[in-house]
């Protein structure tokens, strides 16, 4: 009998035979703790449960508290919901059907529209096969033996995804009964595993994200490993529904989209625009602060530049099409680094220059396929709060904390408590292939920027693998007042395109030096970004940013002179001001401007004509009593150009 060393997370050591599982050294440790199980980690590998260990190997238990586990449960249950569908719908054809952050979903092929009494069908019938509690069991195939399999059960799909693979690859398979899906893998042990779950909502989608393709139908739901968890998850979403920022858009006049200008291209309303005009404002000044220098670039671009960036090769299926002029292919810019570069390339440059700041608010326009298209939170006109530092390697790491502590000082004007910088880092083995082969600068550059994230104690995760392929990158992770998650901005190293564009300066020793470049853009795109805003304080915005600061309430037509006085007060202080001038009660007025989300009402009538006051009234802190113009002005004008965020949904 062979035998194997399986070290746990306490490094104590047990030695089983060649072929034991990670569920029986689970049982051999505590019944309690097989019960809990999920998975294993074998030697930082993730496997099921019944996998057999046939090396020495770390090994970690994997529970419903660990951090894998969530994704494996989620996973588990798209897998439930394909083989529910496959009971009711026998002919259907399912396709692919990942996990995500707080959901599934399961892409099918079915003649029936999914509707909500055919979800509910589903959800019933993924209870009963949880209720089975089959065993999940993972199994091997020779390539061949694979693509014979799901041909003879007429899985299109799969066909086409095993097709494409090399025939000297094995497939794993996972089967629950008498249904088997194409997986990676791992998964929960067994159906039982499965119980608090519940289907969303169904969507179009085309088979591998491509227009040309056929439209399938895309089931989402989600999966947790206790009640409490999916009700809080649930309540969540429905405050979410209740913030979705296309439906408050449209009912705050913030945006629009029309069919004859194009989808995915947001026509900004007056409302929506002062609020772009204020965070750009905003930016503007916090970057005049940090020394930066304001640059417009054009947007239409000879290709050739995109050739020398590398956009054509990299990124050409998410630019629009070139257009001739001359016989020469232009294209609108899909991003603005190319352009900064050439700025930087314009004058010549010493060491004494550097770090050289140039910040632009330029718009850019990329090609998303319409399918993705999602609000402002996916388009395709976007306006970047882009900036590029140039700078030397002794200048790199102070210059990468100063913008991280630029997203700090953003987070907490918008009162961002929730949120994590993701660390992408090379693999040395994709080193020449998917990265560039400079080893030597991938770790110092890497550790330069763990050094600067130290030292300005910011929450950061490193994620092996998924920097850019010119250097490290940190992506942002925000969490709205409601706990949901965005990806909001990115702050890159970029060592390979100064070298492209051949940019150089002058060093202290008077030769010719290559600069680092950071590129950063802390707000997003102001589309991304105020689609985040709108949930985030759900439409409530503080007073600075609100479109509409303050508006008049006169009693009856007879206050109208007097609230035009009222009004020119406040506007001479910059405040923005309207009248309600409709001939509709007091009572209604106030209504409709608490629905609009109007921060500060003033209510003038004969009381207040004769002393010279406004009553004011402020959302969530109701009647304030009587103010007079001027001082209760000047209060607001400092609130405002302090950017205070006041009390607002974001924080109730």
């Amino acid at each position: 009998m062979k035998t194997i060393n399986i070290t746990l997370p306490d490094n104590s050591v047990k030695v089983v035979e060649m072929g034991t599982s990670g569920g029986d050294i689970a049982m051999s440790i505590g019944e309690g703790l097989y019960r809990a199980s999920i998975a294993v980690k074998a030697n930082g590998e993730m496997q099921d449960l019944h996998t057999p260990l046939n090396q020495d190997a770390t090994l970690e238990i994997i529970t419903s508290k660990s951090d894998e586990a969530h994704h494996i449960l989620m996973h588990s249950a798209a897998h439930l919901l394909a083989q529910s569908i496959k009971e009711i719908f026998p002919t259907a054809k399912i396709a692919i059907g990942p996990a995500l952050t707080d959901r599934f979903y399961y892409d099918i092929d079915v003649e029936e529209t999914i509707n909500e009494d055919i979800l509910v069908q589903l959800e019933k019938k993924m209870k009963e096969i949880s209720k089975r509690n089959l065993q999940v069991k993972r199994k091997v195939f020779p390539r061949n033996d694979a693509l014979d399999l799901f041909k003879k059960l007429n899985e299109d799909y799969k066909v086409e995804i095993i097709s494409e693979l090399d025939e000297s690859e094995e497939i794993s398979a996972y089967g629950q009964g008498d249904f088997i899906d194409l997986c990676r893998g791992p998964h929960v042990p067994s159906t039982g595993k499965i119980k608090f779950f519940k289907l969303l909502s169904s969507a179009g989608a085309y088979w591998r994200g491509d227009e040309k393709n056929k439209m399938l139908q895309r089931i989402y739901g989600t999966a947790w490993f206790s009640k409490e968890e999916l009700n809080n998850f649930l309540h969540t979403l429905e405050e979410a529904k209740k913030r979705d920022h296309r439906k408050l858009g449209k009912e705050l006049g913030l945006f629009a989209f029309d069919y004859e200008v194009g989808p995915g291209l947001p026509l900004w309303l007056p409302n929506g625009t002062i609020m772009v005009d204020e965070l750009e404002a905003l930016a503007k000044e916090t970057e005049d602060n940090a020394d930066y220098m304001r640059v417009r670039t054009p947007h239409l671009t000879k290709g050739i530049l995109y050739e020398r960036s590398g956009h054509l090769e990299h990124y050409k299926e998410s630019m629009y099409p070139a257009m001739d002029v001359d016989g020469i292919d232009y294209y609108v810019k899909p991003m603005n680094c190319p352009h900064h570069h050439k700025i930087f390339s314009a004058t010549p440059k010493s060491y004494r220059d550097l770090p050289y700041r140039l910040a632009e608010y330029g718009t850019c326009y990329r090609y998303e396929k319409s399918g993705q298209l999602f609000g402002l939170m996916r388009v395709r006109s976007m306006q970047m709060n882009d900036a590029h530092i140039y700078c030397t390697k002794k200048q790199f790491k102070e210059e990468f904390l100063n913008v991280c502590q630029m997203y700090l000082y953003y987070f907490e004007i918008f009162g961002i408590e929730k949120y994590q910088m993701r660390l992408s880092l090379h693999d040395p083995a994709d080193l020449g292939g998917k990265y560039v082969d400079e080893p030597e600068l991938w770790l110092e550059t890497e550790q330069s920027v763990r050094e600067a994230l130290n030292e300005g104690g910011i929450n950061y995760v490193e994620i092996p693998g998924e920097a850019a392929f010119y250097g490290p990158k940190i992506d942002v992770q925000v969490w709205s007042a409601i706990g949901r998650e965005f990806t909001l901005a990115t702050n890159q190293v970029d060592f390979v395109i100064p070298g492209k564009f051949n940019l150089k300066y002058v060093g202290e020793d008077g030769g010719e030096k290559t600069p680092l470049c950071i590129h950063r853009a802390p707000l997003s795109t102001h589309e991304r970004f105020i689609g985040f805003l709108i949930e985030h304080f759900g439409g409530d915005f503080p007073l600075w940013l609100a479109p509409q600061q303050v508006v008049i309430l006169p009693v009856s037509d007879k206050y109208l002179d007097y609230a035009l006085q009222v009004k020119n007060c406040f506007k001479e202080k910059g405040i923005r001001v309207k009248i309600d001038q409709r001939g509709e009660k007091i009572g209604a007025k106030i209504r409709d401007a608490e629905l609009m989300k109007v921060p500060i009402m003033l209510i003038v009538g004969e009381k207040e004509v004769e002393k010279k006051t406004v009553s004011v009234r402020r959302r969530h802190e109701g009647d304030l009593g009587a103010q007079g113009c001027d001082t209760f002005s000047d209060e607001l004008k400092l609130e405002i150009t302090e950017r205070k965020r006041g009390k607002s949904n974001s924080q109730n």
